[in-house]
């Protein structure tokens, strides 16, 4: 059986890279949207051979290697297939995203450093800003594959799965969990249904959840007409205020 984590990291470039960064993710992204626009209107999503022949020696002019290339039929695909099963529309790609093969990285676990191949075969540093928990991969057990690299609201953030084959044991013991309205309980019982352990872990996320949506439905009372931009919320959208959990 494999085991796969991933881990986000946030990054830096040095000054003067980051706008190379930014092209291929730039690039990157409107080639998928060039490969959902063309596919979209098909009644199957082709096959991995079919999308190499359709657009292969297209995408290969801007810059990408071959893997980057079968990443893009990949996510291109996944994002047709995924939006037509939920009955939506064609999607337009707005995030700065890219999937990174294996072979088109190096990664120093050592000097927390991350070198990516971009457009026309140029590298990017990125220093990785590493956590101290992360440690725990470095043991050499855990193997890294592909990543992803995301820029958002002008930071970098990388993705890094790490994956490792793990033999499974006999389990010792069963666990009940009860998920209640103000807290968890749980009970372990050995494999003779000899009581183990029991005991409750109270939280009061659900409660405070509840709270929030009650002053939000008196607000809306309150301002039956105009309560989506309270002036005293500073023209906020109330709406999206209680999709961000403020309410």
């Amino acid at each position: 059986m494999r085991a796969t984590v991933t881990a986000k990291v946030e990054a830096v470039t040095p000054k003067g890279d980051e706008g190379v960064l930014l092209e291929f993710l730039r690039v990157y992204r409107d080639s998928v949207q060039l490969v959902v626009d063309e596919i979209w209107g098909l009644d199957e999503a082709p096959s991995w051979m079919e999308l190499h022949t359709m657009f292969y020696s297209r995408l290969v002019k801007y810059g990408f290697r071959a893997h980057n290339v079968s990443e893009i039929y990949k996510r291109a695909k996944e994002v047709v297939e995924s939006t037509k099963k939920n009955n939506g529309s064609k999607p337009i790609l707005r995030k700065l995203t890219a999937r990174i093969h294996t072979l088109d990285y190096k990664l120093d676990l050592d000097k927390k450093t991350l070198r990516v191949a971009v457009l026309r075969d140029k590298w990017v540093e990125l220093k990785l800003k590493w956590y101290r928990y992360l440690d725990k991969y470095l043991d050499g057990s855990w193997k890294p594959g592909e990543i992803l690299l995301s820029y958002r609201y002008g930071r970098i953030y990388v993705y890094i799965t790490f994956h490792k084959d793990i033999v499974l044991r006999e389990p010792e013991v069963v666990m009940g969990v009860d998920l209640n309205f103000n807290n968890i309980t749980y009970t372990i019982i050995d494999l003779n249904s000899e009581l183990v352990s029991m005991g409750v872990i109270p939280f009061r996320g659900l409660s405070r959840a509840l709270h929030y949506r009650k002053l939000a439905e008196e607000l809306q009372k309150k301002h039956p007409r105009n309560w989506r931009f309270l002036s005293g919320l500073g023209g906020l959208e109330l709406g999206g205020l209680i999709r961000q959990g403020a309410f």
